[in-house]
């Protein structure tokens, strides 16, 4: 089950990024369906970040956050489902 959280938390991860690249192109139809899409199921969780750092000449730095903290959530769903399994990660 972790295993599967993990997958999902990576699925995310890209789903995130494709945001990201989506906000350098001001000229994007966002009403788009799978752009909304992208848009509707990551501004939620990239509205927690944002004012935590300020933007720098424009730039909206709230994403490296979001990243650092789904990266550090499959890690930790990663050690705990190989643990959960018995098997090491030779850390």
């Amino acid at each position: 089950m972790l295993g599967v959280l993990a997958w999902a938390v990576n699925i995310y991860l890209f789903v995130l990024f494709g945001r990201v690249l989506l906000s350098w192109f001001p000229n994007v139809d966002l009403s788009n369906p799978i752009l909304s899409g992208v848009v509707s199921i990551t501004d939620p969780y990239l509205n927690m970040f944002r004012g935590v750092i300020p933007p720098i000449g424009g730039l909206d730095l709230s994403a490296i956050l979001a990243f650092f903290a789904l990266n550090i959530l499959r890690g930790l769903l990663l050690q705990s489902s190989s643990q959960f399994m018995g098997l090491s990660l030779g850390v």
